[in-house]
């Protein structure tokens, strides 16, 4: 009897011990691994560049947008012919017939038909986009385009009669002309087309007939 008692209590012992929990080492192990894994974040997050940086940082130095059209007139000149510096040496740009005087001279290019630039004291002052000119202003604008294409692209220009022709035929010079800086000037024909664009510094910007 004392035996089968003792049997007994063992018994009871062993089903309380195999009634625990089963899962607590796993249990514990999952604390332990989502404790570590805001470290483990943290340290990946504060040893990479976000994604932007990354992207800016492997980007070429000195990366820039397409090169300038040469066959587009701009406030800094056309090509390698610049406003307020010297025509350069070795370009073919050169003076061409007969010339006004030595003081003002008047240069010309075979790969630019149609244009003439105006030279004052060694400086190119003036280009002048004539009648067989191909060569436009990034806007678009250039010999043959409306008056109305002109004002939509440059509203507040002032407006002057022609030397020469009757209206409509008219000037149109930019306000900031008289600063003294690179500015831009169309002559209208009667017809109301742009006949010439010129880009140049006050006074020779407003020459009607070439150097003067």
């Amino acid at each position: 009897m004392k035996n089968l008692l003792t049997a007994s209590i063992l018994a009871l012992a062993l089903a309380a011990c195999s009634s625990e929990p089963a899962k607590a080492p796993d249990q514990a192990g999952e604390a332990a691994t989502s404790s570590a894994m805001p470290e483990e974040t943290m340290s990946e997050s504060e040893g990479a560049a976000p994604a932007s940086e990354a992207t800016a940082a492997e980007m070429p130095s000195g990366t820039a947008g397409p090169a300038a059209d040469p066959k587009v007139l701009a406030l800094e000149g056309l090509g390698d012919l610049r406003l307020g510096q010297a025509v350069p040496s070795g370009s073919p740009w050169a003076e061409r017939g007969a010339q006004a005087s030595d003081a003002c001279r008047t240069v010309t290019s075979p790969d630019y038909p149609g244009v003439y630039a105006i030279v004052e004291k060694g400086k190119v002052q003036r280009i002048t986009l004539g009648q067989r000119s191909q060569v436009k202003l990034v806007e678009g604008v250039g010999v043959g385009s409306t008056e109305a294409d002109v004002k939509k692209w440059f509203a507040g220009f002032r407006e002057e009669p022609h030397k020469y022709e009757a209206a409509p035929a008219k000037y149109l010079t930019a306000p900031n002309a008289r600063s003294g800086g690179p500015a831009l000037r169309f002559e209208i024909g009667q017809d109301g087309k742009v006949k010439m664009v010129h880009v140049g510094m006050m006074p020779v910007l407003g020459y009607v007939e070439g150097c003067s």
